[in-house]
């Protein structure tokens, strides 16, 4: 957590590729390394279903065996998935908080398998420490005042040597 909130001081904002020590920061559209969050739209199948983004499938879980599942499943954007997760939270799953981690680990993990693109732009962010910068979220970014878990960028460092791996594996 100390090295999140050493780094994030130092932070102007910007990605340079000459940096390859400096962290990598993502969150929004209009910045470099938008296909690392939950809301770009890269699609794979996971569990039977095909799965518009990341996000889609992270907020059905939520509600697995109930009409509500489909309905997050089947909204157009990732936003709609969220927000409408966020409306029907009084009937979400009882062991959420004990699950989120692995749910998220699995989307992200086959988002980036099924993807050659952003699998390649993941691999080659080499050994950098990834940041969600997040203003809004303190568990998978890193929230307003720069002190947030990071747990989205967590589990993207894993996955990403879990794919490098992979890749050696196979040559």
């Amino acid at each position: 957590m100390e090295w999140v909130i050493e780094e994030v001081s130092n932070y102007t904002g910007e990605n340079t590729e000459s940096d390859t020590e400096q962290p990598i920061y993502f969150y929004s559209k209009d910045k470099p390394y938008y296909s690392l969050t939950n809301f770009a739209h890269y699609g794979f199948e996971l569990d039977g279903y095909h799965w518009k983004t990341s996000e889609h499938y992270y907020q059905a879980q939520k509600f697995v065996g109930t009409p509500y599942f489909d309905e997050i499943r089947e909204v157009a954007y990732p936003s709609e998935a969220f927000e409408r997760a966020q409306q029907l939270e009084a009937h979400r799953r009882k062991d959420w908080f004990h699950i989120r981690d692995e749910v998220m680990r699995k989307a992200v993990l086959r988002k980036f398998q099924t993807n050659p693109d952003i699998r390649h732009e993941l691999l080659n962010t080499g050994s950098r420490r990834l940041i969600e910068d997040s203003h809004v979220d303190n568990y998978w970014g890193i929230g307003k005042d720069k002190t947030g878990k990071n747990q989205l960028g967590q589990i993207l460092m894993e996955v990403r040597e879990k794919l490098r791996n992979q890749t050696e594996d196979q040559e």
